[in-house]
């Protein structure tokens, strides 16, 4: 840690991995459900559970981009925090606002816009979290007079992410109104500005990580963002299919949506090829582990599954079923789950105790929850399929269909298992070492790593 106020990541970094565990938990009791029977259905039914594991999921991972983003602006911008105080304030809104969001949805206060259930207290608090947020990002890099490619790219991220989270705040009594505007929020967020924000981490972890040329680095993203503009901001319209907008959407949505994961191997490719360069010589394996899984699973989860089912001849099959949860799974924790547990993993040897090498609990907790999150893929695809073959094709019933593929949710609870017990790992691992907070005076500037000669490159 080289400014005393990074440390303050730390404490978003504790919060985030605490409600990933809260998630997991929600996760688990909503594939149970899918088993029967439920005796908890009068008290926490599906839809309750289904959204508490979707909003956690949220509010955890945007937690972890601030903790990621308040440890890499004072190291990229090579200042201290412009207040630490506000920082601190932010992080209580933002603590106190999903506590009782969670528990609001307990008690069915929520709107039913599917992954903005939050109602308009906990709407506008997270306004109030956002603004703080940028206004001290913004400051301390106009404090230092020093402003990277990587923080222009994740301040840009972040910034279209709080103006994206408008359509957010209004009501619309129309039905297909609501849904066309609510895709420009979760859409332009995860699939649009969202990249942006782990392009940003994922170029300053290349940097540190690898000793990759800055520049080269810088170039990618500019490529990364440009494709990230043109197909996902278009691309949404693979969303508007069948909620009665006009047809004209229908081959626009297709075409962009296929461009989509372009950006994606892009990103993959420029992360392994740094990592061959530098031949895996700095000391945090277990950040690298996350960092180039971050790259590989994103091109795998939100590229490739993406691809499988967004085009029109294929969407008016699987739109709505259990290939839509496979896809979704794979995306998210690919491509902002694993980024935020990079970002911690490379953070936390200068929070903690922690080995900078990483721990054998560490690595247990990668393989696991890459190993489970593989078979959740899986067993949402089998089923996804035997559920389109059977309801879209056969004509048969909701409820009738999911007895005969029950047998993949049992798969689904087993896999999902073993992810839980990798994100137990990676909580326990994350608290179990005492806190140093220290900062290193001797160090001012990163250590570069050896690059590996051109022929061994090749």
């Amino acid at each position: 840690m080289r400014y005393k106020s990074q440390s303050v990541a730390y404490w978003y970094f504790a919060v985030a991995v605490a409600l990933f565990g809260l998630q997991i938990v929600f996760g688990l009791l909503s594939a149970t459900k899918y088993l029967g029977p439920d005796p908890l259905l009068y008290i926490l039914p599906f839809d309750v559970t289904k959204m508490i594991h979707t909003n956690v999921l949220i509010v955890w991972v945007i937690c972890g981009f601030m903790g990621a983003t308040y440890w890499m602006v004072p190291d990229e911008s090579r200042t201290e925090l412009h207040s630490v105080k506000l920082a601190y304030i932010q992080l209580v809104i933002w603590v106190v606002m999903g506590v009782g969001t969670v528990v609001g949805y307990l008690f069915r206060y929520g709107t039913g816009n599917k992954l903005l259930e939050q109602p308009l207290p906990s709407k506008l608090a997270i306004v109030v979290a956002m603004l703080i947020f940028l206004y001290n990002i913004g400051m301390t890099i106009k404090k230092s007079g020093r402003f990277t490619t990587p923080e222009g790219v994740l301040l840009g991220g972040l910034g279209l992410a709080a103006v994206l989270y408008v359509p957010a705040l209004l009501e619309y009594h129309n039905y297909t109104v609501s849904i066309f505007y609510r895709w420009w929020t979760i859409h332009l967020w995860v699939e649009g500005v969202w990249e942006m924000i782990q392009g940003g981490f994922l170029a300053y972890l290349l940097i540190r990580l690898s000793g990759a040329d800055r520049e080269v680095m810088e170039k990618w993203l500019y490529v990364i963002v440009g494709l990230v503009f043109i197909a996902g901001i278009l691309g949404t319209a693979h969303h508007y299919y069948w909620v009665g907008v006009p047809a004209y959407w229908l081959p626009i949505g297709g075409v962009f949506s296929a461009l989509e994961p372009v950006a994606l191997v892009g990103m993959a490719m420029y992360a392994y090829y740094a990592m061959r360069r530098s031949g895996l010589a700095h000391p945090n394996k277990l950040a690298l582990h996350w960092t180039v899984g971050s790259a590989v699973y994103t091109m795998f989860g939100a590229g490739l599954l993406g691809l499988a089912h967004t085009f029109p001849s294929v969407n008016k099959w699987t739109h709505g079923t259990l290939i839509t949860a496979m896809h979704g799974h794979a995306a998210f924790y690919g491509a902002y789950a694993m980024i935020v547990m990079a970002m911690i993993s490379y953070a936390l040897p200068s929070f903690t105790r922690r080995p900078e090498e990483g721990t054998s609990m560490g690595y247990m907790a990668f393989w696991m929850q890459l190993a489970g999150m593989f078979g959740m893929t899986l067993s949402f695809a089998t089923a996804g399929i035997g559920q389109v073959y059977l309801e879209r094709i056969m004509g048969m019933g909701y409820l009738d269909a999911q007895l005969k593929i029950q047998v993949h949710f049992v798969m689904l609870i087993i896999t999902a298992s073993i992810f839980a017990v990798g994100v137990a790992l990676f909580i326990i691992d994350f608290f179990r070492y005492p806190l140093r907070m220290e900062v290193r005076t001797d160090d001012p500037a990163p250590r570069p790593v050896p690059a590996r000669p051109a022929a061994a490159v090749a």
